[in-house]
């Protein structure tokens, strides 16, 4: 354990390492009451454990596809247990390992981990795994499967599902605000913003901003409004190119400009945490979204209308709109004792079947070829046209780059997006040219 928390530690700045110490720690505790697994296996029961994520709707599903197999597997049964609770899954699973409390399975595993968890040696590599390759090839489209693989060449995730980021609109302003088109451009986007400050105050409408985003200053938060923004901006650009900065240029500006200008004339709101759903209560007419969000306006807010739209770009350029695709995968654990039969509950999780239950029962996206077009998919997507335009971004959604460094590399560009965009104390080129600068001498710090 002493040795995986120097591993990770040394990766970490020196202002916040007692902080994560202390969550280690807390969380480590916890852990200690979900894993009880290690007597009872001593005790010769075989049996597999299985983290899916914590929302209700995943874990849900996961009873579901556990009760199933362990009607069929009555020998080797399944326990499913949601991921316990932290700031991040990443810091929980982080923790987990560190302590050898991670499960057999996990399947809310954020790519952007997988290389701190492949160099700390904690995941089996798929590869060895008879039919991986062949399941690889036939579920994965070849657009996308590339970018799974490790810095190594060699496969320790299955990629599961994709939750493209888009823009949804509220069509009741589309008539008030003189919207005959989408916005294309961040000029056409914020011409429209404009038009919501310039309304009456007493027009009896609830609209304030054009869109809002949790400004706080976390890694993760920027990959819902700078990186995806980034990314269609950039033609499908990543952080890096050959393990080194590439977001210092104009591109990267531009985002930040785009943000900065929201902010500082008042037409995005400025919060820290929302107590309320401003686009539900539409107070807003758009917000940054992913496909979870289409059962949630069933539920909450059925009457609503609204459309979805990409995202808008610095010139308004013409073709498909890319953005980032919010992946998950799954994983097995080098801690389990039976690899190949979480290997053989692996391959059932992402069955056809089990994938059209994904959609039924979360309205998110499995990461499969032909999700259009075969017949289990196609009477779903017909029923639910909303999910179809987030199905036909799935192609076009951009994943994150493979380094040990990702999260500290947000971080740094989080802390900048604060300083730059949100409070102004430095231009928007300055927050990135420091940004960059910054992720340099990260990467350089163990060459």
């Amino acid at each position: 354990m002493l040795l995986l928390y120097h591993y990770i530690f040394k990766r970490i700045h020196t202002k916040v390492r007692y902080k994560v110490l202390l969550s280690f720690f807390l969380i480590a505790i916890q852990l200690q009451f979900v894993s009880c697994s290690g007597n009872e296996r001593e005790r010769g029961e075989k049996y597999l454990t299985y983290w899916p994520a914590a929302n209700q709707q995943e874990i849900d599903l996961a009873k579901k596809i556990v009760e199933k197999w362990n009607v069929i597997h009555p020998e080797f049964p399944v326990r499913m247990e949601p991921i316990p609770s932290g700031q991040s899954s990443e810091e929980v699973l982080l923790a987990a390992i560190a302590g050898k409390t991670t499960p057999d399975i996990c399947s809310n595993i954020w790519p952007g981990v997988m290389e701190q968890y492949v160099e700390a040696g904690a995941v089996v590599n798929l590869d060895t795994m008879p039919g991986f390759d062949s399941l690889l090839t036939a579920r994965i489209p070849e657009t996308v499967v590339k970018g799974y693989s490790s810095s190594d060449g060699k496969y320790y995730q299955l990629p599961w599902k994709s939750n493209p980021v888009l823009f949804i609109y509220n069509r009741r302003y589309f008539d008030v605000l003189g919207i005959d088109s989408l916005p294309k451009s961040y000029s056409e986007f914020y011409e429209i913003a404009q038009r919501i400050k310039e309304m009456p105050i007493d027009d009896g409408l609830p609209l304030q901003w054009i869109h809002y985003r949790n400004i706080l200053p976390i890694w993760w938060q920027r990959l819902f409004d700078f990186y995806p923004f980034y990314i269609a901006a950039s033609g499908g650009k990543t952080l890096l190119k050959d393990g080194k900065v590439d977001f210092d240029n104009d591109t990267a500006v531009k985002v930040f400009e785009f943000f900065a200008e929201g902010y500082e004339k008042g037409y995005v709101s400025k919060s820290l945490l929302q107590m309320e759903d401003l686009f539900i209560k539409e107070k807003v007419l758009a917000d940054i979204v992913g496909p979870w969000r289409v059962s949630h306006l069933a539920k909450f807010a059925p009457d609503l209308k609204y459309t979805y739209g990409p995202l808008p770009r610095p010139g308004g350029s013409e073709g498909p709109g890319l953005s980032y695709a919010d992946p998950k995968s799954i994983v097995i654990f080098n801690n389990t004792p039976y690899p190949k039969m979480a290997w053989e509950f692996v391959k059932f999780l992402v069955s056809e079947e089990n994938d059209r239950m994904l959609l039924d029962m979360t309205a998110q996206l499995p990461i499969r070829s032909g999700l259009l077009e075969k017949a289990t998919f196609k009477e779903y997507f017909e029923a639910n046209p909303g999910l179809k335009v987030f199905a036909e971004q799935v192609p076009y959604a951009i994943g994150v780059d493979r380094t040990i460094y990702l999260q500290e590399i947000f971080d740094i560009i989080s802390q900048e997006f604060d300083a730059a965009c949100v409070h102004r104390v430095k231009t928007p080129k300055e927050g990135i040219s420091d940004a960059a600068k910054r992720v340099r001498l990260l990467l350089e710090r163990d060459r």
